[in-house]
């Protein structure tokens, strides 16, 4: 006797293509392998090293801990980015003065020459990707995937919409 799914069962009837979850991690992988493509041949780094450096000169994260919320992956894995990072001579880890036990994170010349960079990546990655959006459609795509973070409830996504658009995600 066959373990298999038979046919009409949920999982032959649920429609993968159909699933918005599904089709956002696509979307996601796709666009993460165009941007490792680029930093790659262009910079000599993988998309995540890349994205990891931008943040550090966005001012967007200072600390390993910082980076690991972020990017919602253990500090161990953050520490190994971190490393390589180090070894590249990209950033440098510099100890607190208020606090010693904070090891903050700084880019070096060469890692901020590196970070300017990146944002010409990203953007000919999503133009590619985008072509054929209006602008206006770009924006409600923006709109809603910033809805979808609110959704989470994560505080760190709070900060995403803007003042007319959380009044009407609170129903105002």
């Amino acid at each position: 006797m066959s373990d298999a799914p038979k046919p009409g069962s949920v999982i032959g009837d649920y429609q993968l293509s159909e699933s918005v979850g599904y089709l956002m991690s696509r979307v996601r992988s796709t666009m993460w392998n165009m941007v490792t493509q680029h930093t790659t041949a262009e910079l000599g780094i993988t998309s995540t090293q890349a994205s990891i450096v931008f943040m550090l000169a966005a001012g967007r994260a200072l600390t390993a801990a910082d980076l690991a919320r972020e990017y919602g992956i253990d500090a161990s894995a953050v520490t190994r980015l971190i490393d390589r990072l180090e070894k590249r001579g990209l950033l440098s880890r510099v100890r607190s003065e208020e606090d010693r036990r904070v090891v903050r994170l700084a880019l070096t010349p060469e890692g901020y020459a590196l970070a300017q960079k990146i944002p010409a990546i990203f953007t000919r990655v999503l133009d590619k990707l985008l072509g054929g959006f209006t602008p206006e459609e770009v924006g409600f795509l923006k709109s809603m995937l910033r809805r979808i973070l609110v959704n989470s409830c994560d505080p760190a996504c709070a900060s995403l919409l803007g003042g007319s658009e959380k009044e009407k995600a609170a129903g105002n």
